[in-house]
């Protein structure tokens, strides 16, 4: 029997944990920009890595 006592007072400390957590992310605003993630896959993220290149290029010496 007192292993269960234990098993109920171990689940519910991390319980109250994880709920501590998710309170923590929400109040710091983790959630707020719910609409950038769902259109991120449509930005072109190729289009910076060639510029990145192509500037980079430009302002190292050539040997």
């Amino acid at each position: 029997m007192s292993i269960i006592a234990l098993l109920i007072s171990i689940s519910l400390t991390i319980a109250v944990i994880f709920l501590g957590v998710f309170l923590w992310s929400m109040k710091s605003g983790q959630y707020d920009d719910t609409y950038t993630p769902s259109v991120r896959m449509l930005f072109d993220s190729e289009v910076k890595r060639g510029v990145d290149k192509e500037t980079s290029a430009k302002q190292e010496p050539k040997k």
